[in-house]
């Protein structure tokens, strides 16, 4: 989820159980999600959230690593199997 600005203006929209919000006279590519109705059986909300969570843990491993020599270094090694991977695999 974004972060807005406090002095502008937002329109909210619903599309289902979500909720996005945009600038006033933005274009409506630019919304982004501020709210969802929960519902645990709901398949497709745990796997966008399980995306979310990871998306979030690999970004802060990536900081993290900037400033820390051996997880820079595990993750130089994690890069040379995927590209090793990818190429054997032809993708």
């Amino acid at each position: 989820m974004g972060s807005r600005k406090p002095s502008a203006t937002y329109v909210h929209e619903r599309n289902g159980k979500v909720v996005y919000a945009r600038e006033f006279g933005a274009l409506p590519e630019t919304r982004q999600v501020v709210d969802w109705e929960y519902d645990p059986e709901n398949t497709e909300f745990k796997t966008w959230s399980k995306k979310f969570i990871d998306e979030y843990t690999w970004n802060d491993i990536l900081l993290t690593a900037d400033k820390t020599p051996a997880l820079q270094d595990a993750l130089e090694r994690v890069k040379v199997i995927y590209y090793l991977t990818k190429e054997k695999n032809g993708t």
